[in-house]
């Protein structure tokens, strides 16, 4: 049976699953081998918790000096804005709910990463990160699944790759239910 607006067919519709959720595993392995190593520094800076004074201070560095630790920050999670509804693995959804999911899920990973780097020596919290990283997310999702999702939606039937989905026919009505007329309700 079909899984209600799921994408195409059974096996088309597991493959995208299983591959999502494999790219997913890797990417968030790799992100925490990333962030949660120890560095050997001999100072730290304070902890930033207040929202855009990491940003405002890159930017006056000027575009060139801004761009690296900026770029860092958007691309660090913005795979999970892909990945996330890939492993999902549903066509027909709400784009916005999509995107409110994602965007929530990314928020949350930052968090989670912010809060495991607060026992690891060298690294500080930072609010700037899980802004950035959020925005990354929500940046590539509205890039890519709304254009893939129109795509996959549009795939002809015929077309190489693409399976017809599969569904199971309603089973016929067989009449009311026996009663055993002996049997009274129970008190």
């Amino acid at each position: 049976m079909q899984r209600q607006g799921s994408i195409g067919g059974g096996s088309a519709a597991t493959r995208i699953r299983v591959t999502g959720g494999v790219l997913l595993v890797a990417h968030l392995a790799l992100v925490a081998w990333l962030t949660l190593r120890p560095l050997d520094v001999p100072w730290v800076m304070p902890p930033n918790l207040r929202p855009l004074a990491g940003v405002r201070a890159d930017l006056a560095l000027g575009w060139p000096g801004a761009a690296s630790p900026l770029g860092e920050g958007l691309a660090l999670l913005a795979p999970l804005g892909v990945l996330l509804p890939m492993a999902h693995g549903r066509l027909a959804v709400s784009p916005f709910a999509s995107l409110l999911r994602t965007a929530a899920a990314g928020a949350l990973a930052s968090l989670g990463i912010a809060l495991l780097q607060t026992g690891v020596p060298g690294r500080v919290v930072d609010v700037d990160s899980l802004l950035l990283n959020t925005a990354g997310v929500v940046l590539a999702h509205l890039a890519v699944v709304p254009a893939g999702r129109a795509r996959l939606r549009r795939r002809p039937a015929g077309e190489a790759g693409a399976e017809p989905a599969v569904t199971v026919p309603e089973e016929l009505s067989q009449g009311r239910t026996p009663t055993i007329p002996r049997v009274g309700i129970a008190p």
